[in-house]
This record gives structure tokens, sequence and C-alpha cells, in this order.
């Protein structure tokens, strides 16, 4: 999102780093972006409208060029999190800015169809969504009135709410992912009177498990992106404010490692992560020293930087993904 309140989509190819408008929208229009790319490598993406309205919308990209939907109208569209399911179809949770509630939305063959998750005032500062094997949705999200990190999840029998973890205000910049055997992992972040921490939480079939990964002082652990690899360990990226630093965490056999990607100034927020099939990481990004769009990814030599889009105010709101050729 930029400034002038447009959705962009940058892609990267043999011939470089592109760039397109998608949508024009209101006053910061185009937050709250995430991205998916479906089988035949099509973009689609979920993201708020802007004031006024803040409209819940829906884009997507075929041979024809990009198709926009209003999903639903005046009130919703905040802090969106998208997930294709195996037919293709959109998955998107997503803040009731005008009732409050978590709400869910999904389109199938009769079109588009939306639920209230967590009908309580939650005033939501972030929810991320994801499919699992049996179509389900699982949404972790951080309700702020509560002062509580959630959990949600469906099943044939309804919609399901957990508190996770409500020691502090906890629950920001929250990003979920399910592993292998369908069990939720969840990075957060935790803040109180003495500062900020990066947090990660899963859950087995012994319940909720928390950890701090990162205590590092003041706001640490902002806009995290969570993944899993092969292993099914952790990856994190997230805002490191002490050091003002695009920061990467990840566990192994011994533990956690912490990496400072980037600190070439106001560097780091609005993180995206994912992970290559070498098992390498990939991160979009804003500079906010410069308001541009940046991309870190790390190799068998190490960390390289890139600016992917440097004209205006753009960057914020960053949703990534790799195609089948991890472009």
């Amino acid at each position: 999102v930029d400034r002038h309140s447009s959705v962009e989509y940058a892609f990267r190819d043999a011939s470089g780093w592109h760039v397109e408008m998608i949508d024009r929208a209101g006053f910061n229009g185009g937050g709250h972006t995430s991205l998916a790319l479906d089988e035949a490598g099509n973009p689609h993406i979920s993201y708020s409208d802007g004031y006024p309205n803040f409209v819940l919308k829906y884009a997507y990209r075929d041979a024809l060029g990009w198709h926009v939907q209003t999903v639903e109208s005046i009130g919703t569209g905040a802090y969106t999190s998208l997930a294709l399911d195996r037919n293709g179809y959109p998955h998107i949770s997503y803040y009731d800015l005008d009732s409050g509630p978590l709400k869910y939305a999904y389109q199938d063959d009769s079109g588009w169809h939306s639920e209230t998750v967590d009908s309580g005032y939650c005033e939501l500062r972030s929810t991320s969504l994801a499919l699992g094997n049996d179509g389900y949705p699982h949404i972790g999200y951080h309700a702020w009135s509560y002062a509580a990190m959630k959990y949600a999840y469906r099943d044939a029998s309804g919609w399901h709410v957990e508190t996770m973890d409500r020691e502090g205000d906890v629950g920001q910049d929250t990003s979920l992912v399910l592993d292998e055997g369908g069990y939720p992992h969840v990075s957060y972040k935790y803040a109180d009177y003495h500062g900020t921490a990066l947090e990660y939480a899963l859950k087995d079939a012994s319940g909720w498990h928390t950890e701090t990964v990162d205590g590092g002082g003041a706001y640490a652990g902002g806009d995290s992106s969570l993944a899993l690899d092969g292993l099914g360990y952790a990856h994190i990226s997230y805002y490191q404010g002490g050091d003002t630093a695009l920061t990467y965490a990840f566990q192994d056999a011994s533990g956690w490692h912490i990496e400072v990607v980037d600190n070439s100034g106001y560097v780091g927020t609005d993180s995206s992560l994912t992970l290559d099939a070498a098992g390498f990481p990939h991160i979009s990004y804003c500079d906010r020293d410069n308001d541009d769009l940046k991309y870190a990814f790390k190799d068998a030599s190490g960390w390289h930087t890139e600016v992917v889009d440097s004209a205006g105010e753009v960057g914020w709101s960053t949703s990534l993904a790799l195609d089948g050729d991890d472009v």
C-alpha cells in the first residue's frame, strides 16, 4: 500500500522485478493485504478498501488480467488473511470494524459466504488463517479488548474458540501455520510496561506450550511471520525495534538462533516470510526510512537484500509467496 492508496503486486522473473497496480482504493486503502498463489502460479489477494468504507475486497489474476470483487461491504476488511483450498477457492479471516467481531468468508460455486467466528467485541490487531487437510479453517488472532491471544477452529460441529495466552497484552502481529499433524503453531508479540517480546506457541495432544524466542528489550517481535520447515522446526521473521532491524529467528535441534538480516535504518516492519524447497528463508518487508518495498533471501553464501519498489511511499502491509520455481 502507498499513500496514494493503491494495491500493488510485484513479481520477479528472469528479467527482474515487475510492479502492477491492481486497485485504487480509499484513503490508506490496500492495507492488511494477504497473498496466495494457486497451482497455476496465479496471484490471489485479500485487502481492505480503506477509508471511509473499509470494504473487504478480493483480487485475482488469470490469463485475462486482474479481477476485483467486493466480498463484504461497509465496515469490514481489516487485518485480512487469505488461504486457497484444494479447489482454488479463497478463504479469508478478517476483522469487522463496524461491529467488532472476528469474521470468516469463503467462496464456493454459489458465491461468497461470511460468518461470525467470535462475536465478542474483539477490536483485533491481527488475524492469521490456515486451512487443514480436511479443508476446515484455523485462525490465530489478537483480541485487544480481552488482552488475549486467541485461536479459533471449525469442524463438523461448528466453531470452537480457545484462549491460548493471556499473560499481559499478547497476540499482536500474529502468524499461524499448521504442522503435518494438523496442530497449530503461532508466532506473536507480547507487550507490557517493560517492553515487548517475540513469543512462539504450539499445540499438541497435551495442550498449548509457549516460549519466548526474543525478549531483547523494547519493541521486539513486531510484524512476525512464521513458517515451518520439513522437519517441523519454526522459522520467524520480525521487526526488532531496539535495533530497528529486520530479524530472523530459526529453530533446530539445539534450540533457537537469531540473526539480523537488515539494519540499514528503520527497516523490517510489515515482514512476510516463506521458505524455499531447500529450506532457505525469503522475506518481504518495508524500509520506512525511504518508504521502499524490500526483499531479502538467504542462500549458502549468506543474506542478500534488494529494493523491489521505490516509486512513491510503498511497502506497507507486505505478503510474500514463492511459485513452483522458488521465484
